[in-house]
């Protein structure tokens, strides 16, 4: 027998509100006051403040055919504290705002919540405030991410210089073969009942699909070694296209090569399988959250022992353009090809 499911209709705004802020403490020693009041009061000392955004709407950024509620709500406060670790800054508060349809109950809404508690509890994140309204067609998720930095800490994506290494965290690629995956069993799936999902072997596509991790790790790496980059952005939408806005902000060109790209054997193994070329979802999939920074050159041995971190390639004079080497030898343009919500 299924639970009855609340309608939020039986709580209105405060109540569910109420609901699903109760019981949060903070973590912080910048959270003066949290949720509860007309606004949440935050101090930081001797730091310079970072504020940081992200809309999520259904239908455009998540499809609720095969992304839980939970993970939503992980990914969807993860992302926001992907952009803090970019600029080299520690995520603090975060506020979220909803726009909720009738279709969802107040049980799903504790579930999309049940999602962003626990990734402000794993980064040490509170939960300040935020609203909540109602949507005519889906949900929408709107998050506010604050943190804080020492001034001579920050990190821009205007100050890369000729002769900097290209360096890039992780693998890339793989979340994009997951949504590929994703989709992929969608369409299977229509029509059938009692359809099972063909995931075996590419565990590691959904999860960095569904749930993606911000890289603070790589963040304390470089403090422990004291390497502060010239320039820093994280890879939300392509490697292709965080190159580029490096490139223009800083007024640089830049040669990277094919061979040093870093990818998963789950990621290659999908490619073959629909048929798409390897090197296309590694520069233009984006949703990886992986970090892409610059460092001088004489970092170049410290970088290359450090497990996890790549270097790809080099900063150039801007006259010499945006290039990729490939494997035969071969140069091309690194054009933006990566997600733009806006086409």
């Amino acid at each position: 027998m299924e639970n009855k499911l609340t309608e939020i209709s039986e709580f209105g705004e405060f109540g569910l509100i109420d609901r699903l802020t109760h019981k949060l403490k903070a973590q912080n020693s910048s959270t003066i006051k949290g949720v509860g009041d007309d606004c949440a009061v935050m101090h930081f000392e001797d730091s310079e403040v970072l504020v940081s955004t992200d809309l999520l709407v259904e239908g455009i950024h998540f499809d609720l055919t095969y992304v839980p509620l939970k993970h939503l709500g992980y990914k969807s406060a993860v992302v926001n504290f992907s952009d803090l670790y970019a600029m080299n800054a520690s995520p603090r508060q975060i506020t979220v705002s909803l726009a909720i349809s009738k279709r969802f109950a107040v049980e799903h809404i504790e579930e999309l919540y049940s999602g962003i508690k626990l990734a402000c509890q794993i980064y040490g994140v509170d939960l300040v405030g935020g609203d909540t309204t109602t949507s005519r067609s889906g949900l929408v998720i709107s998050i506010t991410c604050i943190g804080d930095a020492p001034k001579d800490r920050i990190v821009y994506r205007s100050g890369a210089q000729i002769n900097d290494l290209i360096c890039v965290s992780g693998d890339l690629g793989a979340a994009y073969m997951g949504l590929q995956l994703l989709e992929r069993e969608k369409i299977a799936s229509n029509g059938q009942t009692e359809f099972q999902p063909q995931f075996q072997g590419k565990e590691y596509l959904i999860e960095r699909q569904l749930k993606p991790e911000a890289r603070k790790d790589i963040i304390k790496i470089l403090e422990e070694n004291n390497i502060i980059p010239t320039s820093m952005i994280d890879i939300s939408d392509g490697l292709s296209s965080e190159l580029l806005h490096i490139c223009k902000q800083s007024n640089v060109g830049c040669r990277i090569y094919e061979e040093r790209i870093p990818i998963d054997y789950q990621t290659a193994v999908m490619a073959e399988e629909i048929g798409m070329n390897l090197v296309t979802a590694a520069l233009n999939g984006g949703e990886d959250y992986e970090l892409l920074f610059t460092v001088p050159i004489h970092f170049h041995d410290i970088i290359d022992k450090i497990e996890g971190l790549k270097i790809i390639g080099h900063i150039t004079q801007k006259e010499y353009g945006c290039l990729m080497e490939t494997r035969d030898g071969n140069e091309i343009n690194i054009k933006a090809q990566g997600w733009n919500p806006l086409s």
